[in-house]
């Protein structure tokens, strides 16, 4: 199931930069996070979807690629979302 808009919206306001920001990466990695949580979810309930459990890697490894820019870009910002959405305990 796909995300709705307003908790897609939602999570867009916390976490953007400015207003109308939808692609830094923070929103990015925040919307990303969402969804694996929700899949995440999916795969414990269905252990046979394997269809699913890879869009599951797929979105892991995309939001891996841009913790690792954040991370190189400013480190700060990178420390500041990882505690606020619970990464990396």
């Amino acid at each position: 199931m796909a995300i709705s808009k307003e908790k897609k919206n939602e999570i867009i306001s916390q976490y953007a930069r400015h207003e109308g920001d939808t692609g830094s990466p923070e929103v990015q990695i925040a919307v990303l996070t969402y969804e694996i949580n929700h899949l995440n979810a999916h795969i414990q309930v269905h252990k046979k979807d394997h269809h699913t459990y890879r869009g599951l890697m797929k979105k892991i490894g995309h939001r891996r690629n841009l913790l690792a820019y954040l991370r190189q870009k400013d480190v700060e910002r990178y420390r500041e979302l990882i505690a606020s959405l619970g990464l990396r305990r």
